[in-house]
């Protein structure tokens, strides 16, 4: 049980990092950054782009589509180097190694996945001088991030038959309060749990379902403060200081891939799933009891594996449609404004920095795009790498961190 004293600080911390999450402006500490919505915060508006962009370094870091992750003048990555996993702190300015720390971990990717590689996928969150990471078997590990030093670690293969998903762990576990959650288990059995960040205690757990590979976010509807997620087979509000289910929504994906960061919008949540279309509904508190209500749904845009962001009154993404097709569609609406004419790949990774849209696709290319809602306008086109890149770009200032299949490397967009 959890004490009415701790419920009562949990939520107020919980407000309060919901409103004004107090990170430098450069920052970018967990999955899609700040606020997990994929908003550069402190990024000047330009009107001209370069030509080119100018390599500043580049180190081997490893493999996996895990983001690398910012706090002050030092990145945090999250990789594989054969058999082990490997957390990497490098200096921001030079790309210098300041501690490695790794572990074995031994994985046979699915047969369908094994393109994607043995991971990692989840990216890992910083905060408060502490590292977390999960790794593609979900073991959960807590890091000195001035050291490396471990501070903390859970392995689940004594509790549960399977400790992945299907495709391996992909969530990216999110640090709310005094509370770190990640979604444990596998497949058909799982918990969303929630731990003493400093400690690495349990101080609550959902076992209703097993993991997706969404990340959650934190979002307070009517004065509470709720943690909101794709599951394996729902879209689901928990309360932040309990864990108790306040509503949940039926969800499922062909082949079990419920994989996209929902986004809100003015107190509506909007969310999407492969051939699923993409849907808005409203968080409604009745008494006691909590429910939903739909707002609008669009059949002609499904998002698969990319999240989108938000622009004003515009959600901007990748459709898996026509081979990938970049959209904007209306957020009080959902009606499709505009879409590209498709074959545009099979993920984008988004940010949004000054207005503009950052588009970062599997093939390494970084295309530059105005954040118009009267049509698709591209503004440059860079090639970043020479492998795939799945990993979201990160803005810090003036440059941009690209990881690619085994490298990381900073880039001038000066």
């Amino acid at each position: 049980m959890i004490g009415r004293n701790f419920k009562i600080a949990l939520l107020l911390g919980f407000l309060t990092l919901a409103f004004d999450q107090p990170v430098a402006a450069q920052d970018w500490p967990g999955w899609r950054g700040p606020n997990r919505d994929g908003v550069v915060t402190g990024f000047a508006a330009r009107k001209n782009w370069p030509d080119k962009l100018k390599l500043l370094w580049k180190a081997n870091v490893g493999t996996g589509h895990a983001s690398p992750v910012v706090s002050g003048k030092q990145i945090f990555i999250h990789t594989r180097q054969q058999e082990r996993e490997v957390v990497s702190n490098l200096d921001l300015d030079t790309g210098k190694l300041l501690w490695q720390e790794s572990y074995p971990v031994s994985y046979t990717m699915n047969p369908a996945a094994v393109s994607h590689g043995k991971g990692p996928k989840s990216t890992p969150v910083v905060h408060s001088g502490r590292l977390y990471t999960l790794g593609i078997s979900g073991i959960i590990s807590c890091f000195d991030a001035k050291t490396g030093k471990l501070q903390w670690r859970k392995d689940y293969s004594s509790r549960y038959k399977y400790t992945s998903p299907l495709y391996g762990t992909a969530m990216s576990p999110m640090v709310e309060g005094n509370l770190l959650i990640a979604h444990i288990g596998g497949h058909g059995a799982g918990a969303l749990t929630a731990f003493d960040a400093a400690t690495g205690e349990e101080r609550w757990s959902w076992k209703e379902d097993g993991p997706g590979y969404a990340s959650p976010i934190a979002v307070v509807f009517d004065g509470v403060g709720q943690v909101v997620t794709q599951t394996q087979q729902n879209i689901v509000g928990l309360e932040a200081a309990t864990g108790k289910l306040l509503w949940s929504i039926p969800y499922t994906t062909p082949y079990t891939q419920n994989i996209v960061t929902p986004l809100i919008y003015n107190h509506t949540l909007i969310y999407s799933g492969l051939d699923k279309g993409t849907t808005a509904v409203k968080v409604i508190r009745r008494g006691t009891a909590w429910a939903t209500e739909r707002v609008w749904h669009n059949s002609e845009v499904s998002m698969y594996m990319s999240s989108p962001v938000l622009i004003g009154d515009f959600v901007y993404g990748l459709s898996h449609k026509r081979k990938g097709q970049y959209f904007c569609m209306d957020a009080r609406t959902g009606k499709t404004v505009w879409t590209s004419e498709g074959r545009d790949g099979d993920n984008a990774a988004i940010v949004v920095a000054g207005g503009a849209l950052l588009l970062l696709n599997d093939s390494a290319e970084l295309i530059v795009a105005r954040g118009s809602d009267k049509a698709f306008e591209p503004l440059k086109k860079y090639e970043v790498a020479d492998s795939p890149t799945w990993a979201h770009p990160v803005v810090v200032g003036n440059r941009v961190l690209i990881k690619d299949a085994e490298s990381l490397a900073l880039w001038s967009l000066d």
